[in-house]
């Protein structure tokens, strides 16, 4: 059996304890690299040495094998399998490992289990929900790296969290990263359903050609030849990035969802052999997979937490020779969402509507460096990749051939501008409106209500990177408006 690291002990301990003040069914949060495969072969190998018969449920067929492996690993050999015509079905073993398509397909109220431990239980499936709610009595132990699924809170009574992204990291359990956000799309005309982007829509706005000819020119510039995932949009896309760097000489495979498993298999051996330095795919590898990527291509703009941090998670595992992980983001989602490690939740959900995150405008998500695109914390002032510092902006202005500092807002507000001021202004605006998914409108509102006038002139004005005149315009309307709200 293998050692356990002491956040593994710290899970199995509150795993215990939660199970100990009489929950029955607890989600335990294991984020990638936390060793979550060696913490259920201790909880597996607890309960058999107590006599009790354990179901391990996987989400896919394709996982079965690789999680008995895993027990045989460990020494626990006494495993069954419960899949028509397995080479390994023994309903007699204590330990049954059985994917959710089967479970769904027979009666499992014949089926004498004392602990069902599930894998992937982010994700809920009807027969599993149903499962659980029929054996109540029973301790149902859930594993996932990304517990954060609305409603999961109604079906789990409690949630165990021993260590954050953010924790392991600091461990050297998984891999430091860096993030370039190189190309902004343009997700106005993208709608939103279930809570994401509208697949079809978004594969159009990421189709555009100057974005995935970016994605090729941007990995020639600052990959550095690392073994790389790109994520895309759809089988449409996804292919299209695959093309783009094969033009350009780059050995790009390509995996998706109909791709077969042996398929899958060789294109991974020829991945870790280098035969391909980069695979491009859509939707089938954010779980499930252990590969030495040292780059990832994030072209699938999202806004669920969930698939971002399973996304992000492929590039954070060490490995020998491994200093970090590149991120090459065009996407704007870190400029959404935050970094991965910013990302945390201490309860389930419950099914009700997660309040919003207080960010304040400017603070708390990352900055785009205007010289290199590398992002870095939002107090940072000076870009770590390249460092360049931007001109701090100070509340002084030249009057009368001396210099006066402004000390009062209002002054700063209503102090007159130039004609490059207004368009900086303007192109500031336009920017943070393609990030927080505003109109045009809001643009031009936000533009008349602070020089009395629409924004004609302006109109072609480049987008640029929002100045602190523009943050603190936007804190003062937000507040402004608060306010006035509380007024009435």
């Amino acid at each position: 059996m293998r050692e356990l690291r002491k956040h593994q002990t710290d899970a199995l301990h509150l795993l215990r304890q939660s199970l100990g003040k009489g929950n029955r069914k607890v989600m335990v949060q294991a984020p990638t690299g936390f060793g979550k495969t060696v913490l259920a072969s201790h909880i597996v190998a607890g309960a058999i040495a107590k006599g009790n018969r354990v179901c391990f449920v996987v989400p896919a067929l394709s996982l079965i094998d690789q999680t008995v492996q895993s027990f045989y690993d460990d020494g626990i050999t006494d495993v069954g399998v419960i899949q028509a015509d397995h080479p390994m079905t023994n309903p007699s073993m204590p330990v049954q490992v059985a994917s959710i398509q089967t479970i769904a397909r027979r009666d499992y109220n014949r089926m004498s289990f004392k602990l069902v431990v599930v894998d992937e239980a982010h994700v809920l499936y009807k027969a599993m929900i149903q499962w659980m709610a029929d054996w109540n009595a029973i301790p149902f132990v859930g594993l996932s790296a990304t517990p954060w699924t609305r409603g999961l809170g109604k079906h789990y009574d409690d949630l165990v969290v021993a260590a954050s992204t953010q924790d392991l990291i600091d461990s050297n359990y998984l891999s430091n990263f860096r993030v370039f956000a190189p190309s902004h799309p343009d997700l106005s005309g993208v709608r939103t359903v279930a809570g994401d982007y509208h697949e079809g829509d978004l594969s159009k706005a990421m189709q555009a050609g100057a974005l995935v000819a970016g994605i090729v020119s941007t990995w020639k510039d600052k990959g550095e030849n690392r073994p790389t995932l790109a994520f895309g949009v759809d089988r449409a896309h996804a292919k299209s990035i695959q093309a783009n760097f094969q033009s350009a000489g780059i050995t790009c495979g390509y995996i998706d969802a109909f791709t077969p498993l042996e398929e899958r298999q060789e294109i991974a051996n020829d991945f870790h052999a280098g035969k391909f330095q980069i695979v491009s795919n859509v939707g089938c590898l954010t779980t499930g997979i252990d590969w030495d990527v040292r780059c990832i291509i994030l072209a699938r703009p999202t806004k669920s937490e969930i698939l971002f941090t399973q996304i992000i998670g492929r590039g954070l595992r060490t490995a020998n020779g491994k200093n970090d992980c590149l991120i090459l983001d065009h996407s704007d989602t870190h400029l959404r969402l935050g970094f991965v490690t910013d990302i945390t939740h201490k309860e389930l959900c419950d099914g009700s509507k997660r309040e919003a995150k207080t960010r304040e405008a400017g603070e708390a998500l990352p900055k785009e460096c205007p010289s290199c695109a590398f992002l870095k914390a939002p107090k940072v002032h000076k870009c770590p990749s390249c460092g360049f510092a931007p001109e701090r902006v100070t509340n002084v202005e030249t009057v009368s051939g001396s210099l006066r500092e402004l000390t009062k807002r209002k002054e700063i507000l209503n102090r007159k501008t130039s004609t490059w001021e207004k368009s900086d202004f303007y192109g500031g605006l336009k920017t943070y409106a393609r990030r927080k998914g505003y109109k045009s409108g809001w643009v031009a509102n936000q533009y008349r209500e602070k020089f009395g006038v629409w924004p004609n002139a302006f109109k072609d004005s480049p987008a640029v990177e929002p100045n602190a005149e523009v943050i603190g315009w936007i804190q003062h309307q937000r507040i402004k408006f608060v306010k006035g709200r509380k007024v009435a």
